[in-house]
């Protein structure tokens, strides 16, 4: 009686453990699937986390400004002192494009005034496709030398990016002027076309090369026209240093009295970005 007593009772205790461990493995699937679950339910918490900073708007629309000087001196045989400061502003946004420059130029040569002359201008670009464009435009010119009290040109037309690359831009400008000037003591007022064009590429990340055409012919009087070109090329060495040397022609088919059509201008300086 007695063993059978014991064998019940071991009878029973398996059974208990049986039952035991079947409800610890019940309560061990239990705690997994709340594990599991409360990670599905935290997930809408994830969704309405901060999300990552962006670049603030002010920064990316903000204007690449540029500020170079130059120096240039001769002593010996000739004597000659040339100095010139010039300031660029940039801006660009998906659909505008803002660009001014402004520009000063000092020289003597055997104590004699031989550069002396001021120039601004500022474009607007409305992107109205990728690559199209409408323009206005403005410029100012006062150049003692060359006999020009002033020189104002304000108008606009109608620009297309032929190349449009990473490192490499290429943008044609037809448009019409009002034009105004003194010109050898003499004020007139007409109308001109503009012929433009616009090249830069950017050899890497520390160099690059740019060229700009412009030509004003006079609507009504074709042989009196002006040419303004520019060749540059500026290598950086630091985010905010570089040196730029910058070749800058202008032709005047009809100058004033007594003065030649063409003035160059070669200045090598130092540019500091901002």
């Amino acid at each position: 009686m007695k063993v059978c007593k014991v064998v019940a009772s071991a009878v029973i205790l398996v059974s208990l453990a049986g039952v035991v461990s079947a409800q610890t493995n019940f309560v061990t699937v239990t705690i997994t699937n709340v594990v599991f679950v409360t990670n599905v339910v935290s997930a809408p918490a994830l969704l309405n986390a901060t999300p990552a900073p962006t670049p603030d708007n002010k920064t990316a629309n903000a204007w690449n400004q540029t500020v170079s000087a130059g120096l240039t001196l001769v002593r010996g045989n000739t004597d000659v002192t040339l100095t010139s400061a010039d300031y660029t502003a940039v801006k660009k946004t998906p659909k505008n494009e803002f660009i001014a420059s402004a520009g000063i130029a000092y020289g003597v040569q055997d104590s004699q005034q031989s550069v002396d002359n001021y120039k601004g201008s500022f474009q607007w670009n409305h992107l109205i496709t990728p690559r199209w464009y409408g323009f206005v435009r403005c410029d100012g010119l006062r150049d003692f030398i060359a006999d020009v009290d002033y020189r104002f040109t304000l108008g606009g037309g109608i620009g297309y990016y032929v190349l449009k690359e990473t490192n490499t831009t290429l943008a044609v400008e037809f448009g019409a002027n009002g034009e105004a000037e003194s010109l050898g003591g003499m004020d007139t007022a007409f109308a001109t076309i503009r012929l433009a064009d616009r090249f830069e590429h950017k050899i890497n990340n520390h160099a690059r090369f740019w060229q700009t055409l412009e030509i004003f012919p006079q609507v009504d009087r074709w042989d009196n026209y002006v040419v303004n070109f520019e060749l540059g090329a500026e290598a950086s060495f630091n985010r905010s240093w570089s040196l730029k040397t910058c070749l800058d022609e202008s032709y005047d088919n009809r100058p004033a009295s007594q003065h030649l059509q063409n003035d160059v201008k070669l200045v090598a300086g130092v540019t500091y970005k901002f």
